[in-house]
């Protein structure tokens, strides 16, 4: 598996994102030893780069990853995030409903509370690369990067990251402290970044980490109606997966099976090779909690497509639909 840097840290070029696991997902926190099983063969293929975040379960998540990589830390790059669940006056009680705790604060006083409990879930003495997971409104983001700074300068992170950053706030942020990479939603289902943050990452040598590189699952070719969601799917919800929207979305879908027979890939690794083919400062990390989806998107890394290729799949119109219900938490 190929390494990139980001911002100064070296991981492999396809990680691994772990929240499925354990959220959001029909059926996620199902099978927590498939969950394992399927990381640890990542770290095996050389998918080291794992991300998770404590909102995930919550908590559950970050507990999963750190019985699935004991003995392996080393072996390891290991990603969290913190500002979903505000810690001030304590760690707030695990509920089934995630939206009854999630509350943004990336307040110093919330996250010197939120690493510690990372950490100890986590069992580990240190985070790779800690993001924030959504800009703070109410806490100048030169207040929170100077309490990562902190925690650096400690011992217990060794990189910072932001999620869902504008423009505005990554410079803002970088001013204070060097940010090794921002973690946004980008594939061929979402090219938002290309027009301000990509250029903005690489003018200032920040890695860019997209997330849900395979649209939510849509561009694997897996569902082709709104009845193969399964009860409890957040996808539901989401706008791009409305009646009459997920009809019309369904194109993209084609183009990428077009591309893939041609190359004799999956859609899932087509849609993946091309973001591979973005630049070497991207590591995308698809997630799955299957072994089999595992290996498959670990194939990505092995496929190159041709110049007409990715002509073709850089010209597929955006979907029809915005990327969440609420976009209220999404700094702009």
């Amino acid at each position: 598996m190929k390494h990139v840097s980001l911002g100064g840290l070296d991981v492999s070029q396809l990680g691994l994102g772990c929240m499925g696991m354990s959220a959001y997902y029909a059926g996620a926190g199902s099978d927590d030893a498939e969950s394992i099983r399927t990381i640890r063969r990542a770290i095996d293929l050389g998918v080291t780069f794992l991300d998770t975040a404590e909102i995930y379960g919550p908590y559950t998540n970050e507990e999963l990853v750190g019985r699935a990589i004991a003995g392996r830390r080393d072996e390891v790059v290991l990603a969290t995030k913190f500002g979903q669940i505000s810690h001030r006056g304590g760690n707030p009680q695990p509920t089934g409903d995630i939206n009854k705790i999630r509350k943004l604060d990336s307040s110093p006083e919330s996250i010197r509370i939120a690493v510690d409990g990372s950490l100890k879930r986590l069992g580990v003495d240190h985070i790779d690369l800690y993001y924030q997971h959504r800009v703070d409104p109410g806490t100048p983001i030169e207040d929170t990067v100077g309490a990562l700074a902190e925690l650096v300068a400690a011992g217990k992170i060794r990189y910072l990251g932001l999620s869902e950053a504008s423009a505005d706030t990554i410079r803002r942020a970088h001013a204070v402290h060097p940010v090794a990479a921002l973690q946004t939603e980008y594939s061929l289902w979402t090219r938002d970044p290309e027009q301000q943050i990509l250029p903005l990452t690489r003018e200032l040598g920040i890695g860019f980490v997209p997330y849900s590189p395979l649209g939510r699952g849509f561009l694997t070719g897996r569902f082709q109606s709104r009845a193969d969601l399964a009860d409890g799917d957040f996808r539901s919800s989401n706008p791009r997966f409305a009646e009459g929207n997920f009809d019309q979305n369904l194109r993209i879908v084609e183009e990428v099976r077009a591309v893939a027979a041609e190359t004799g890939a999956t859609p899932a690794q087509v849609a993946i090779a091309w973001l591979l083919a973005q630049g070497d400062d991207i590591a995308p990390i698809p997630g799955t909690k299957a072994v089999s989806r595992l290996e498959e998107n670990a194939g990505a890394a092995g496929i190159t497509l041709s110049a007409a290729q990715l002509s073709r799949l850089s010209a597929i119109a955006p979907p029809v639909g915005e990327r969440y219900a609420d976009m209220s938490s999404i700094d702009r």
